[in-house]
C-alpha cells in the first residue's frame, strides 16, 4: 500500500480580498504549497504579492474563502490567537522592515520573544541571535540603534528577526532589494542553508529575475491570479 501524500503546508482556497477604501480586489481559487519548498511569485507591482504574504501570516482577513497554514485555518483565528501562532510559526521579512528605531539592534532582533508568551527568551535565544548576526555580518553592531544603520543593515536585522525563532514558514518581501551584491549572495545562502537545515517553507516575493535558478518553484503571479491556476518555472 503506498504512502499517504503529505498535505501542503499552505493551501489557499476560493480566496477574495478587498481593502476597504479603493478599487483593489485579490481573487485566488487555488494555491498549494508543499512543506520544505522554497518558492519565489514573480509579478508586476501593484498585483497584490504583498497582500498575499499577509493573507499567509494572517495580517489580513479574507473577505471569502479560507488560508490554512500547517494544517491551521489562520483566516479563522481570532486576533491574538493568530499573532501568537504567527509569531511561533511564521518568519516575517517585509520591505518596510519593521524594526523600532529607538531600539537596539539586539532587541530588535529578540522583539518576538518580548512581546509574546508563546516564545521563552533565555540564554539560548540569546546566544543563537548572536550566532546569526554574525553570519549576517551584524555581530558587531548588536548595541546600536537601528536608526543609525544603513538600509542594507536594517534589511539584514529584520532577516535575523525573522529567522531566530526558526519558523517553519518564512515570507519574505524583496529581502535582497537594499543589498550590495556581495550581501545579497551571503544573505541568500544564510537564508537557503536555515530552510535546508530546519525544513523551513520559504516564500519569496522578487522582482530580482537573477534570484529565480535557486528556487525549486517560481509563481507567475498574474497568471496565477488571472486563471486561478500556477504558472511554475522549474529550476
Amino acid at each position: 500500500m503506498s504512502a499517504t501524500a503529505p498535505h501542503p503546508i499552505i493551501d489557499i482556497s476560493d480566496l477574495e480580498f478587498s481593502y476597504d477604501k479603493g478599487d483593489f480586489h485579490l481573487g485566488i481559487g487555488r494555491l498549494q504549497i508543499d512543506r520544505g519548498s522554497t518558492v519565489a511569485i514573480v509579478g508586476p507591482s501593484g498585483t497584490g504579492k504583498t497582500t498575499l504574504l499577509d493573507l499567509i501570516a494572517g495580517n489580513h482577513k479574507p473577505d471569502h474563502g479560507s488560508v490554512t497554514t500547517d494544517g491551521v485555518r489562520i483566516s479563522h483565528l481570532g486576533a491574538a490567537a493568530c499573532r501568537d501562532y504567527r509569531i511561533r510559526n511564521i518568519g516575517l521579512v517585509f520591505q518596510e522592515f519593521e524594526l523600532i528605531d529607538h531600539l537596539s539592534v539586539r532587541d530588535n532582533i529578540l522583539l518576538p520573544y518580548r512581546i509574546s508568551a508563546s516564545l521563552q527568551l533565555d540564554g539560548s535565544v540569546r546566544e543563537r541571535a548572536a550566532t546569526i548576526a554574525g553570519e549576517l555580518g551584524i555581530g558587531g553592531k548588536l548595541q546600536r540603534n537601528v536608526n543609525h544603520l544603513s538600509q542594507g543593515e536594517r534589511q539584514r536585522v529584520a532577516i535575523c528577526r525573522s529567522l531566530l525563532p526558526a519558523p517553519s514558514i518564512l515570507l519574505c518581501d524583496e529581502p535582497t532589494g537594499n543589498l550590495d551584491p556581495d550581501n545579497k549572495q551571503n544573505v541568500l545562502d544564510i537564508t537557503f542553508d536555515h530552510v535546508t537545515r530546519h525544513g523551513t517553507t520559504l516564500i519569496v516575493v522578487t522582482h530580482d529575475h537573477e534570484l529565480l535558478p535557486r528556487f525549486e518553484r517560481v509563481i507567475d503571479f498574474k497568471e496565477l491570479v488571472s486563471r486561478n491556476t500556477v504558472q511554475e518555472t522549474q529550476s
